[in-house]
């Protein structure tokens, strides 16, 4: 039998009770990997049939649902990929709060529905908060080191 270790582990705490900052840069890039997933797959089905999503927007009583079936379905793209990939990570957590707002208030108003369908708008509704609290979350932490935003900040440098 080994005797234990005394290495800290990958989850060991400094004295300030922070991780080694190797460890937070992991764990920001699949916390934003797994954030924007959801968002780079449901934008590009949006793209990809877009006359679809425009016909949801228009039985919800959006007017000009074509066009902003264009501009949300993009949006939702784009900003999952920004989040994954780590460029603009704070503008791109701005921008997707704005969508996941929007988003909530056009799809999964649960105080509209009748069960069962209200019990499961309102997991959709309490979904997308939480999804709003891990934008919240990125604005403040930023990309982390395995991040554009940090391979670009390092090239301006020289």
């Amino acid at each position: 039998m080994a005797a234990p270790s005394n290495e800290p582990g990958p989850l060991a705490r400094n004295q300030s009770g922070r991780l080694s900052p190797a460890t937070e840069d992991v764990i920001l890039l699949v916390g934003r990997v797994a954030l924007g997933a959801i968002f780079v797959k449901s934008g590009l089905q949006k793209l990809l049939a877009l006359g679809a999503f425009a016909a949801v927007l228009s039985s919800r009583g959006l007017p000009a649902a074509a066009i902003l079936a264009g501009i949300g379905a993009a949006v939702e793209f784009v900003g999952g990929v920004l989040i994954v990939t780590g460029f603009r990570t704070r503008c791109a957590s701005l921008l997707m709060i704005l969508f996941v707002i929007v988003a909530t208030a056009i799809s999964h108003r649960f105080w509209e529905f009748a069960e069962p369908a209200r019990r499961l708008q309102e997991s959709q509704f309490f979904k997308n908060l939480s999804i709003i609290g891990g934008f919240i979350l990125l604005f403040s932490t930023g990309s982390g080191r395995y991040s554009v935003d940090r391979w670009w900040r390092r090239g301006k440098r020289g």
